[in-house]
């Protein structure tokens, strides 16, 4: 008898499943903390809680994770120095202030159009070093001849040892900008994926685990988790992925919606008749657009552990995450009583960072480089919860708020604080942890509000609810505003949305909010049996799937009947004849899926595979076609009962 083992790393809670491989039955599962900066004792803690007999007997481990995506929306990524080459993509924000604009590109056919300026690459390289954990390098027409990339790449890793990462290698679709916004943002991540792949190999060997690891992408599809290291951006959304197909799994239906409530995040997306509805674009995160792959989805920096503050008579909700009061008050014993005794701040200094329920401990993450007032605040903050007047008392001036919010930014300090986690243990409806510092929070929230605690907390939850409805309905309502939607939904017309597609909920307290939503939208809402770790079943029940996509053209449309240039992932390749560029071609696509689903433990008739060919050429065209789109498609299945 063999299981698989399912992992799901959120910002809050690192998830665990087993599954018995022969009928697809959950035999267990597990909860446990994330944990910041290394994830390491969160996957061991999680895995610790599960039957050591079956563990023994797992030939299967696949896993998902929130991580990248959460440090892209809250702004919390590791510095990247970006290289353009080629055109300058005018009137274009860019990720970053470390930017080089250096000569080179080629054009539409792979044929260099200016000579690559190495020389200012190897300056600005040696320049920003210091400053930067990664490079990424996007080249005009790289996807039709990666040479520039490759030699500005090679040489930065040589110069610096810093990891470089190239548009090319993440995208075979054109446009310049958006493959340096994707080579950027895979740059950012490559240290945190790192972290969280080696932690789960860790830990696997040394349970003397001897297990195929996977890890799940954000189409929904899964890659060897070697393979994710080189990609992180493709796990941007794996989470959601995983939430996505596990919620298929575990309510039986082929075609729903799906609300993933997690910590950090709001995750809503859809799958039609067992297939994620994927984006017709690349994937938008952080408000950057991606040429990555990924599932349709909406998501809104809206979760279990988003900050609830006030300033005047208003409520705010996010978009930070925050430690729960009611969680700090049992990771930190000392933190309770010192809650209890710190006195209210003044009304007028009320902000985001100076709240009377917000404190701050440090990460554990190395200091790079800082201002004087970050060293100096930092060096205030310890390994115990402490607030604002008792930081401002240590370094003996007025603390500014932007300093912590840069130290937050650096991922060097953790804020604690209310959340709406902390608003249901106020309820009664969710009280894992600490009630009493939930109770104390709200009522000193509340005061400034000059409400009761359970009248705050209840607006607290059913601006959560308000929330996860109107992001439903924008998903759903594709095109229409949201201020019309928010317009019905406060009832400002006598009218209710009714869905005719049933919503599945995920996520550890979602129960609590079933009743909210079900009076704002008509629907079959459904809480499935084990949502609270429907991720670590999605990363599980993904499929294999690999799309290798190659170009055909004639080099000249002067002579279209020879000389036949084939733009693959990672080469460009010419033939003397049409049907010598096809078939080579297709080859190399088949190479490229195979390739691949082997990386997966997936081979011969578990793997399906297919050739779709797309030609286009004018009216009256007697020649070989003008170009040829070639896509090889492999989609495989585990032996996982699913």
């Amino acid at each position: 008898m063999h299981y698989s083992l399912g992992i799901d790393a959120g910002g809050t809670y690192t998830d665990a499943v087993l599954i018995r491989d022969s009928d697809g039955e959950i035999i267990g599962s597990n909860k446990a903390l994330t944990t910041y900066p290394d994830p390491l004792s969160g996957i061991k803690n999680v895995i610790d809680g599960l039957n050591p007999e079956y563990l023994e007997k797992v030939r299967l481990v696949s896993v998902s994770t929130t991580l990248s995506t959460n440090t892209i929306l809250e702004g919390t990524g590791f510095p990247v120095a970006l290289v353009f080459i080629g055109d300058h993509p005018l009137g274009k924000e860019l990720p970053t202030k470390h930017v080089l604009f250096a000569s080179g590109g080629h054009n539409h056919n792979g044929e260099e159009v200016a000579v690559l300026d190495l020389e200012a690459i190897e300056k600005f390289a040696l320049q920003v070093k210091g400053k930067v954990s990664a490079f990424a390098i996007s080249s005009f027409f790289s996807t039709r001849n990666p040479e520039h990339e490759i030699k500005a790449r090679d040489r930065i890793l040589e110069l610096t040892g810093l990891p470089a990462v190239c548009g090319h290698e993440l995208s075979q679709e054109l446009g310049a900008y958006e493959r340096a916004v994707t080579a950027f943002l895979n740059a950012q991540l490559i240290p945190i994926t790192r972290q969280f792949v080696q932690s789960i190999i860790s830990d696997i060997t040394k349970r003397g685990i001897d297990a195929q690891l996977l890890m799940l992408k954000c189409d929904g599809s899964v890659v060897g988790i070697r393979d994710a290291l080189k990609k992180p951006i493709e796990t941007i959304f794996s989470g959601p992925a995983a939430s996505l197909v596990g919620a298929s799994y575990l309510s039986g239906l082929k075609t729903c919606a799906v609300v993933d409530v997690g910590g950090t995040s709001t995750d809503i997306s859809s799958i039609c008749m067992g297939v994620p509805d994927l984006s017709d674009e690349g994937a938008v995160v952080g408000g950057w657009k991606t040429r990555v792959r990924a599932i349709k989805m909406e998501t809104t920096a809206t979760g279990g552990d988003s900050h609830i503050w006030t300033v005047g008579r208003e409520i705010f909700l996010g978009p930070r995450r925050v430690i729960p009061l009611a969680v700090a008050a049992v990771k930190y014993p000392s933190f309770l009583k010192n809650f209890k005794r710190t006195s209210m701040p003044a009304r007028e200094d009320l902000c985001e960072n100076i709240q009377p329920t917000k404190f701050f401990v440090r990460s554990g993450y190395p200091a790079g480089e800082l201002s004087r007032a970050e060293a100096e605040v930092l060096e205030a903050i310890g390994e115990e919860p402490i607030s604002v007047s008792e930081i401002s008392a240590l370094i003996r001036k007025d603390l500014h708020p932007q300093t912590l919010d840069s130290l937050i930014k650096k991922r060097l300090v953790q804020a604690i604080g209310f959340t709406p986690t902390d608003a249901l243990h106020v309820l009664g409806e969710y009280t894992a942890w600490s009630e009493e510092a939930s109770h104390v929070g709200a009522e000193r929230l509340a005061r400034l509000m000059r409400m009761t605690p359970g009248e705050f907390c209840i607006t607290v939850k059913k601006r959560v609810a308000r929330n996860m409805a109107l992001h439903l309905l924008s998903y759903i309502l594709e095109g229409i505003p949201e201020t019309s939607i928010a317009k019905i939904l406060d009832g400002n017309y006598p009218a209710k949305f009714k869905l005719g597609v049933p919503v599945v909920l995920l996520g550890g307290p979602v129960r609590a909010h079933r009743k909210e939503l079900e009076e704002l939208i008509d629907a079959e809402i459904l809480v499935p049996e084990h949502a609270e770790v429907g991720n670590a079943v999605g990363a599980l029940v993904g499929k294999g799937i690999k799309r290798a996509e190659i170009l055909i053209r004639p080099a000249s449309l002067m002579s279209p009947d020879k000389d036949f240039l084939v733009f693959t992932p990672d080469s460009r390749l010419r033939f003397e004849t049409y049907s010598e560029a096809l078939e080579t071609a297709t080859e190399i696509g088949k190479k490229l899926v195979a390739d691949y689903m082997k990386d997966c433990g997936l081979s011969g008739n578990q793997v399906e595979l297919s050739v779709e060919k797309k030609t286009i050429s004018p009216d009256g065209w007697n020649h070989p076609p003008m170009e040829t789109n070639l896509l090889v498609m492999g989609v495989g299945m585990r032996g996982l009962h699913v």
